[in-house]
């Protein structure tokens, strides 16, 4: 009897201590525990993957989303930001940009001023990922994980350059005898997998494809995509040979919409019409990336292309110091760009969110699924009259503009415009 009436009462106890449960007057009764950290409710979500598109509350517990749901109960959240009337997106992704911020005086981006610091651009924008677009090569990686990827807050992953010291300046990036295609795949498979998603190649002078051979040669044994910045050849080489006979299902053609015919060949016409074999590559799996940057985005290329229905895989920035404050400034002002060419908001989030998370092979990105990590943007969409300019400052005029109004890192608020997740600073604790 006594040995049963002690393990009753180490029950008795146990059951008391439990976390949301209240014992009162001899009777157990369960409490409305406030099991939710954040609640984003009344907004108008938009989840490509999960295909949403309509009002839903989300549910943050413990850094990742623990429910997407309509009219989820407010008395369960420790926190409640009323996003009514406001887009709630997954965080973006920004799958072209240039990180490896340094402050060496002889290099180009590797480690150099032209690179920048992700965190004062990316949260501001709705970003939560960024993707650096081959700034380091083998030789520099680690300098550029030690510096910059370990000491900032948003997610940076990266492709390799073929080229060893990756972006160090234009003479470097011609050195054939410092791409090393199996190196560079050493370093994504075996050292740095959780990183790098993929192999760059771009700045070469050749009259040849070597530089984007030796690419594919590492990708093709890492199993990842390649990245190519074609251009700086004269004459152009040709970008349907590239897209057909050198490039694979899944590799990446950046800086579509440039305007430069010296340097590269160009997907519109002098006639003003995309050429028939930029629908055929994009049939067969080449990606197509915007890669907006400082000189690289035209409108005489957008807006015709985009009229005869090529539009873009992927929406990008390449930020760096040349696009932070040209005609690029930062992805809301981007993706309300192209809204302003005809794409609607669910076309821009598309390209901004899952559709990069599939190029990178990073499916756990780009999404609102529950039990994923809760990065998440919440836009407002502003009605007036704008511009948009492009690298040239010519001007296209627009209606509606995104704004960032709240991001979420992991679950956490890096960006809150207007304090909608904030508590009023008289309101009582």
């Amino acid at each position: 009897m006594v040995k049963n009436r002690f393990k009753n009462i180490r029950i008795l106890l146990i059951i008391i201590s439990l976390p949301g449960l209240l014992f009162m007057q001899g009777s157990l009764i369960v409490a409305d525990a406030q099991t939710i950290d954040i609640l984003i409710k009344g907004g108008h979500v938009i989840d490509p993957k999960n295909n949403i598109d309509e009002q839903m509350d989300i549910a943050i517990t413990d850094g990742k989303i623990s429910q997407v749901a309509k009219d989820i109960a407010v008395k369960n959240a420790k926190r409640v930001a009323d996003v009514s009337g406001m887009f709630v997106t997954p965080g973006l992704i920004d799958m072209h940009v240039h990180a490896f911020h340094g402050t060496n005086p002889d290099s180009y981006i590797a480690d150099g001023w032209d690179a920048l610091p992700p965190d004062g651009f990316t949260f501001r924008a709705g970003v939560t990922t960024v993707v650096d677009a081959g700034s380091a090569g083998w030789r520099n990686f680690r300098a550029f994980k030690k510096q910059t990827i370990d000491r900032s807050q948003t997610r940076i992953l990266a492709f390799l350059n073929i080229v060893g010291v990756g972006m160090l300046g234009r003479f470097e990036e011609q050195n054939v005898n410092d791409m090393n295609p199996e190196q560079a795949a050493y370093m994504v498979t075996r050292l740095f997998p959780d990183i790098l998603v993929g192999i760059k190649s771009a700045h070469y002078w050749g009259a040849d494809f070597t530089q984007v051979d030796q690419a594919v040669r590492a990708g093709t044994i890492a199993k990842v995509p390649v990245m190519v910045d074609l251009g700086e050849h004269h004459p152009p080489l040709s970008i349907e040979e590239l897209f057909m006979k050198h490039l694979r299902p899944g590799d990446i053609w950046t800086h579509t919409y440039a305007n430069a015919p010296k340097d590269r060949e160009v997907p519109v016409d002098e006639n003003g019409k995309v050429k028939p074999f930029i629908f055929d590559a994009q049939k067969r799996g080449i990606i197509f990336d915007v890669g907006h940057g400082g000189g690289a985005f035209h409108f005489a290329q957008a807006v015709p292309s985009i009229k005869q229905g090529f539009v873009a895989d992927v929406i990008s920035s390449d930020l760096h110091i040349g696009s932070m404050n040209g005609g690029m400034k930062d992805m809301t002002n981007l993706l309300s760009k192209f809204m302003a060419m005809g794409l609607t908001i669910q076309d821009v989030i598309l390209r901004s969110t899952w559709n990069p998370a599939k190029v990178i092979n990073r499916p756990e990105l780009g999404n609102l699924s529950v039990g994923t990590v809760a990065d998440v943007a919440v836009f407002s969409l502003r009605k007036g009259d704008f511009g948009f300019t492009d690298v040239r400052a010519k001007k296209l005029k627009g209606t509606q503009k995104l704004e960032a109004e709240l991001t979420l890192r992991a679950g956490r608020v890096v960006w809150d415009l207007n304090g909608v997740a904030s508590q009023n600073w008289d309101a009582k604790p």
